[in-house]
């Protein structure tokens, strides 16, 4: 793998590079491009706007944002950025990083898809949001380069489909637990995705609850 892209030095620390197979070993190659996509997204952000944030650490909050997603959370009734974020945090627990930094790669994870919240938390979670929002949406487009965009794209290629094909993962990782959808983004994937699905409406459920008035 080329270690300097688009300015930014992957890293390649022990704790990186175990990051890296772990994830390899178990999500796609679509999802581990995305991921690799995404911290390089989220790093030229950070250093564009000047933030203070751990480049080991970014690097695993994107590597791992993703891997909820996997068959082998099949049976799972968590949304899937926590079982992401959950297998993210053992895996730096395991390795000797403390709680805190550990907690704080669990939130940017966990709110990775939860618009409006991490602007205003530490410049981690800050920072793999807007690295997935660039890469997935296009959020801020033309604050990055051609140069940039094209380096990375080059390094990490979008697969061909590369959007309906990411839309897909996201909704077979969740077909199975459709109501963990509830109050986020994910309810628009399985909209498009799966025609008996049928999204909760919070108003409903506040005006079909059991209270009399």
């Amino acid at each position: 793998m080329k270690r300097s892209i688009a300015g930014v030095e992957i890293p390649d620390s022990a704790l990186a590079r175990a990051a890296f197979e772990h994830v390899r070993g178990i999500e796609s190659e679509l999802l581990l491009q995305h991921a690799l996509r995404t911290f390089l997204f989220a790093a030229l952000t950070g250093f564009r706007e000047a933030l203070d944030f751990d480049a080991d650490l970014l690097y695993v909050g994107a590597l791992f944002h993703n891997v909820g997603l996997n068959l082998r959370f099949s049976r799972s009734p968590n949304r899937f950025e926590i079982d992401s974020a959950n297998e993210a945090r053992e895996f730096l627990r395991a390795h000797g990083v403390d709680e805190f930094a550990a907690e704080d790669v669990w939130n940017a994870i966990a709110l990775h898809t939860t618009p409006g919240i991490p602007d205003h938390m530490s410049a981690l979670v800050t920072l793999v949001s807007a690295g997935v929002q660039m890469d997935v949406r296009g959020a801020r487009y033309y604050e990055f380069t051609a140069q940039q965009r094209d380096a990375i794209v080059h390094a990490f290629p979008r697969e061909r489909g590369f959007k309906t094909r990411l839309i897909e993962a996201y909704a077979r990782g969740m077909e199975h637990r459709p109501e963990t959808t509830f109050g986020t983004v994910n309810a628009d994937v399985l909209d498009r995705w799966d025609p008996d699905y049928r999204r909760l409406n919070f108003c409903g459920l506040v005006l079909g609850s059991e209270w009399p008035n």
